[in-house]
Formats: C-alpha cells, structure tokens, sequence
C-alpha cells in the first residue's frame, strides 16, 4: 500500500529530468546535482517522497506550523515593545528639546511644569519598575539602597499636576508623532517633500501599505538571489567537472599525439644534430687550414729572415774583402809606374796564357772526333 502512494507522489511530481529539477528545486539547500540524481535514482525516489513531508528549507509540515505560531507571538510582542519603547523614546525626545529651548529662551510656566511633570514621572515609573521584579521573575531580589517601589511612588507629583499633564499629553504626542510619520513619509518619497501637509497625510494612510509591498518585494528578491547563488553554485560545479573531464580528453590526445610523432620529431632532431655536427666540423676545418697558412706563413717569414741574414753575412765578408783588396791596391799603388808596367805584362801574359789554353781545348776536340 505505501510502496503504491510513494509511486503515486512520483507520478505526480513528475518523471525524467523533469523529476530531477523538481526535486532540485524542492532542496535548494541540498548539495545534489542532476548527475547524482541520475546515477542514483532510489535516492532520487527517496528525494521526491520526502517533498510531500517537508518544505524547502527542510521542516516538516507540523514543525512549520509550530514555528509560524511561535513567530507570530514573537512578532506581536515585538509590536507591543516596540509601541511602548517609541512612546518613551518621543517622550525623552520631547523633554530633551523643551530643555534645549528653555535654554536658548524663555518659556510659559505652563509649559515649563508640564514638561517638569512628565520627566518625574518617567524616571519615577523607571525607578520603581528596576525595584520591583515580579514583572519578569519569580525569585525576590535585594532592594537597592533599602527602598521599596511604594516608597519611590510616593515621589510622584501631585494629583492635580498629574492630572494636566496627562490631559494635554496626548494632544503634544499627537503633533510629536504626526511630524515624525511627515518626516517619515518625506524619508520615503523626497519628492512628496514640497507638497501640502494634507497630501502628506493622506499618503502616510497607505504608507504601511508601501512598506509592507516593499518588504515583500525585497524578501522575493532575497529568495530569487538566494535561489539563483544555488544555481549558480550547481551550474558552477556541472561546469568545473565537465570542465576536468575536457582536460583530461585533451590531455589523451595530447599523450596519443606526442606518441605518434614521436618517431618523427627523433628523426628531425637526429638529421638537426648530424647537421650540426657537420658544420661544427667544417668550422674546425676551416680553423685548422688557417692555422696551417698561418704556420706556413710564420715558417716563410722565418727562411726570409735566415736568407736576409745569410745575405747580410756574405755582404758583410764582400765589404770587408774588398776592403782588404783595397788596402793591398794601396800597397801596389805605392810602388808606383813600374807596378803598372809590370801589372800590363802579367794581364798580357794571361790572356795569352788563356788564348793558348782555349786552342789546346779546340784542337784536343778535333783530334778525338
């Protein structure tokens, strides 16, 4: 019987994906994904049952009335303090700017014992409240300094001022409170600022109205923002992890990829380093002939320099040669003409000494032919 209403509640939610944002949309708080719907669907069955039990934010149907309840008598409560504490606030508001006016000027003595009145009997009342706890405990407290709250209440005014006071205390709060609600309403709406006072108040009838459209408005936004940071946290995860799942496809066809071209990129580099190495050897080549001319060059300059010195040594040998057949002409010159005759006989001699030697060759020729 429960498994046919459990099916039943599904059916009527829906099916498919469309079950899958309902139940999304019935958690937001709920870090679910459609993906772990999908690859979990009796969790997801178990998701679908529970939204006829519990609302969005997860209370039960019985808790959530209980916790409206509770809430409305917190929300009553806070008008009542919030009402008294507004009245008590306007009243020290008004005693204060009394005083502030008496001190910039005179005021009527009417005046001066209505606000006079009003202040004793608020710090009165005060006093006597801090001393009497019954109001918000059950167990009996020390009393300051002795006093009683009876003995505090005796400090009230008299009966008479009292009186006044309290006559015309509803006609000052009135005007107080009116020019609040018009200031209010001017806070609201600066453009209602220039206009009349009865305008104004006509307005202020239907400023709770405003208010409370507003505060709805503002609620249904913080719902639709909210609503929208959970879809926007979904949709960012969804993309992170199809995000991951593109990386690590890309980084398979990179491997595979790199694999294949592996073969290929060794064989490129291999030819870029023969090249290389190629170069490299003609460079040294090249260095090592320049070497070689440089050597040779260097051993060229070196021979020049043995046969400039052989030359210079046989130049020096001539000149100091000549220079002793120099001397040895001056020891002949010094015998005078009869060296000269006797020097033109021996080069007449010689030549035909030489003249006779040259015959002997000819002749000696001819006869062995």
């Amino acid at each position: 019987m429960f498994v046919g209403i459990e099916t039943t509640n599904i059916l009527v939610l829906g099916s498919g994906d469309n079950l899958h944002q309902q139940v999304l949309a019935s958690f937001p708080l709920c870090d679910v994904t459609e993906e772990d719907l999908t690859q979990n669907p009796q969790f997801c069955k178990l998701l679908a049952t529970l939204t006829q039990h519990v609302d969005r934010s997860g209370l039960t149907v019985p808790l959530k009335a209980d916790l409206e309840r509770a809430e409305q008598k917190l929300q009553s409560q806070k008008r009542q303090w919030l009402r008294s504490e507004s009245l008590h606030r306007g009243l020290q508001e008004m005693i204060q700017e009394f005083y502030v006016r008496k001190h910039n000027s005179t005021v009527p003595p009417d005046q001066n014992m209505f606000y006079e009145t009003m202040e004793r009997c608020l710090r009165v009342t005060r006093c006597a409240k801090q001393l009497d706890p019954s109001s918000t405990t059950s167990q009996d407290q020390p009393s300051v300094l002795g006093l009683t709250p009876q003995q505090v209440l005796q400090l009230l005014p008299s009966e008479k001022n009292a009186q006044r006071m309290k006559q015309a205390l509803p006609r000052q709060l009135e005007r107080r409170l009116k020019e609040k609600c018009l200031s209010l309403v001017s806070y609201y709406q600066p453009e209602w600022e220039n206009e009349s006072e009865g305008l104004k108040t006509n307005k202020l009838s239907h400023l709770s109205t405003l208010l409370d459209k507003d505060k709805k408005r503002t609620e249904l936004l913080k719902e639709t923002c909210r609503e929208n940071t959970v879809l926007l946290q979904r949709q960012t995860q969804l993309y992170l992890s199809e995000l991951i799942k593109c990386i690590q496809l890309l980084q398979t066809l990179i491997l595979d990829h790199r694999l294949k071209i592996q073969t290929d990129l060794d064989g490129k580099k291999l030819d870029y380093f023969e090249g290389k190495c190629e170069l490299v050897l003609q460079k040294i080549k090249t260095e090592m002939v320049e070497i070689q001319l440089d050597t040779y060059s260097l051993d060229t300059i070196s021979a020049h320099r043995k046969i400039r010195e052989k030359l210079e040594s046989e130049l020096m040998a001539c000149k100091a040669e000549k220079q002793a057949l120099e001397m040895k002409l001056s020891s002949f010159e010094i015998l005078g003409k009869a060296f000269e005759a006797l020097a033109d006989e021996y080069c007449r001699l010689r030549q035909e000494i030489d003249m006779k030697n040259w015959a002997l060759k000819e002749l000696t020729k001819y006869n062995e032919k």
